[in-house]
């Protein structure tokens, strides 16, 4: 029955995407996904630190504290060999006669064939013949060490508090422009997207950039200027060494490139899976009850298990293949370990290196290692990051609705004339639906907008409130352009009810001023009286001040609808617009809402969307829409005399309808195949 879709139907679809993923219906078999695009990294990346524009004097305070600290723990193991090596000629000393000098015991030692020994005598400083170990210069060198170590580590947490609050701010910055964003970007554009995803998007992603940018930006610093201090220390103890240990870098970048390449992609679709299993969890608990009513939770469950496997699969391969890169990097650092020991030692013996310098230098070739492995171990975290940030962006750099016009128009009072002149108005360029319409409302009238599913009577509104953009023609308010106007001073001439009601979770009394902020509470009431919100709330325990919950689901669907209209009866609009207003209360409360509808409707143009065809019977116009177009209007007993289109909805809906369904579908099965 696919080819009976009437033109909007199937352009919501095209908009909306597969009936999986619209919002606020339970999931079906499948959930179509728009595909995400390859991750673009260097780019990104470079995006996601020019977010850090406004703290530029902040980052640079925190290079700068970077810098001293890493310097600092830079000469540490330099001054701590030096208390290695008093140590060493203490214990060589002690065993010297007294009145022999050093070169004289090196030239004895020599004598008695013992070459490698007098060489390592020969190199020693601080050696004292008959003397043992100056503990007095050993403790001044170790106060020395200390107060170094500690001021670095003083630097070092400054440098965390500066990056702390940058990052912060930043990601506030961040959050603060999506919420601008969508607030820029046009009806059509959530109309595509499944809200499950979208939230996983604003809340998931952004927090995923925030924890990338601070675990990242500061060890990627330090990680990077304790290489370069180390290298540099290195080549000043022992060039032959340093080249041994820069051996690593190249090795190091290879593996981290070759790994970190594969695991890209996998980043990409594990957090393409976590906003698919959002979006099945969302839609999922926003219809539970169709899900039950209709006996689906075992497909429910077999759609989340779906879901949650692949990024279940698509985790797992990201986080262990970006996390071999620590055991890589730990092995490629104890093989170079290993042979800096050897040859050092071998130095030591020949006299070429003291044995502090030697262990200086194993000491600078462990930090030199450390923070490559540590870069390489943070390759997953920006991986990740920088997938959400890409996320993230997509938003910022959607299309937004067009801006408002420069030179706006200031309308002051609104009498309410609404004319459609000449409209023209498509979801797609190759399937139209509403086609050089025109239709002039006056001010205070009632216009009833009648017609089969998908005939167009909600685009109509939504093109009033400009929702979307016309193809063609204007719609005048007063005798101005509504595009002359900015959408804030247009919405707010409007009030809408619709089928689907709205509550946000906080007091009634609350819920109702929604509609007016600086409403007092007399205002409140009034409308609550006249929408007879007030019969029902004295039957709670906490009467205005009751609490609704995020569902608002602990009152009744028809009590939700009225404290809606009562929001719009408080808002006192200019145009009134009722989409299906009473399709949630049961007859008797329909008849008293018709009356406090009446009383809103007086002095003010309305537009009533209706499938219930006894609540218009007191319209001034009913429109009958077919397929975008408007077929027949007049009054409601014009409309029945004439016997047109109007008439036969009347009689399906009042003259038993379901008997001539019935018949019209054995008609149609009986009707051979093939004509």
């Amino acid at each position: 029955m696919s080819e009976l879709k009437t033109a909007e139907e199937k352009a919501a679809e095209e908009r909306r995407g597969p009936a999986a993923v619209r919002r606020g219906g339970p999931p079906h078999a499948t959930i179509g996904m728009p595909a995400e695009k390859s991750q673009d990294f260097v780019p990104s990346a470079k995006r996601v630190l020019r977010l850090l524009g406004p703290e530029r004097v902040v980052v640079w305070a925190v290079v700068a504290l970077a810098v001293g600290s890493v310097l600092l723990n830079a000469v540490g193991p330099k001054i701590l060999g030096t208390a290695t090596d008093i140590v060493f000629a203490g214990v060589f000393g002690s065993q010297i006669p007294s009145g022999v000098t050093q070169e004289q015991a090196a030239q004895d030692l020599r004598a008695r064939g013992e070459d490698q020994v007098a060489d390592m005598l020969a190199a020693m400083d601080y050696v004292v013949p008959g003397q043992g170990i100056d503990f007095s210069a050993l403790g001044r060198v170790l106060l020395i060490v200390l107060g170094i170590y500690l001021v670095a580590a003083v630097l070092q947490l400054f440098q965390g508090r500066l990056l702390t609050g940058a990052v912060n701010r930043t990601i506030f910055r961040l959050r603060r422009d999506v919420e601008d964003k969508l607030n820029r970007l046009p009806l059509p554009y959530f109309d595509g997207q499944p809200r499950g995803e979208l939230l996983s998007r604003v809340t998931n992603d952004i927090d995923n950039v925030a924890q990338s940018l601070q675990q990242t930006l500061s060890q990627l610093l330090t990680s990077l200027l304790t290489v370069v201090a180390m290298v540099s220390m290195m080549v000043w103890i022992s060039p032959l060494l340093a080249v041994i240990a820069l051996v690593t870098i190249p090795v190091t970048m290879v593996v981290t490139a070759a790994i970190g390449k594969r695991s890209q992609s996998h980043f990409v679709q594990q957090w393409k899976s976590t906003g698919e299993v959002n979006g099945v969890v969302e839609e999922t608990f926003t219809g539970h009850e169709l899900v039950k009513v209709f006996g689906r939770q075992a497909e429910a469950d077999r759609e989340f298990e779906v879901r949650n496997d692949a990024l279940h699969h698509a985790s797992f391969r990201a986080q262990f293949i970006s996390g071999s890169i620590m055991p890589t990097m730990m092995f490629i650092g104890n093989l170079n370990y290993v042979v800096i020991a050897v040859i050092g030692g071998l130095r030591v013996s020949t006299g070429a290196m003291s044995l502090g310098d030697v262990q200086a230098f194993i000491q600078y070739s462990r930090q030199f290692t450390q923070p490559l492995t540590q870069v390489a171990s943070m390759a997953n975290l920006m991986q990740s990051g920088v997938a959400s940030a890409e996320r993230v962006f997509a938003i910022l750099d959607a299309p937004e609705q067009d801006p408002d016009t420069a030179s706006a128009v200031a309308v002051g009072g609104t009498r309410g004339r609404v004319a459609f002149e000449d409209v023209s108005f498509s979801y797609r360029a190759d399937t139209p639906l509403i086609e050089h319409l025109d239709l002039v409302v006056e001010p205070g009238q009632t216009v009833a907008i009648v017609g089969p599913t998908g005939a167009g009577k909600t685009t109509l509104v939504n093109l009033i409130l400009r929702f979307y953009e016309l193809d063609g023609g204007r719609i005048t308010l007063d005798g101005v352009d509504i595009t002359d106007l900015t959408r804030h001073d247009l919405r707010s001439r409007i009030g809408m009810v619709l089928q689907d009601t709205w509550l946000f979770g906080g007091t009634i009394r609350e819920n109702i001023a929604y509609g007016r902020p600086d409403a007092t509470d007399e205002d409140v009431l009034e409308a609550a009286r006249a929408t007879y919100v007030d019969r029902f709330v004295h039957a709670l325990p906490d009467g205005y001040e009751t609490v609704l919950n995020a569902e608002a689901d602990n009152i009744s669907a028809g009590e939700r609808q009225l404290i809606t209209i009562a929001r719009a009866f408080l808002a006192a609009p200019s145009l009134l617009i009722l989409d299906e207003a009473t399709s949630s209360v049961d007859t008797r409360t329909e008849l008293l809402v018709q009356h406090a509808m009446s009383a809103l409707r007086s002095d003010r143009t309305s537009f009533v969307i209706a499938h219930r065809l006894s609540t218009i019977r007191d319209a001034d116009v009913i429109l009958v829409m077919e397929e975008g177009r408007i077929v027949e209007r007049g009054s409601h007993a014009e409309l029945l005399a004439a016997g047109g289109p109007f008439a036969e909805l009347y009689a399906a809906q009042f003259a038993g309808a379901a008997t001539d369904l019935d018949e019209a579908g054995e008609a149609e099965l009986a009707r051979p195949l093939g004509r």
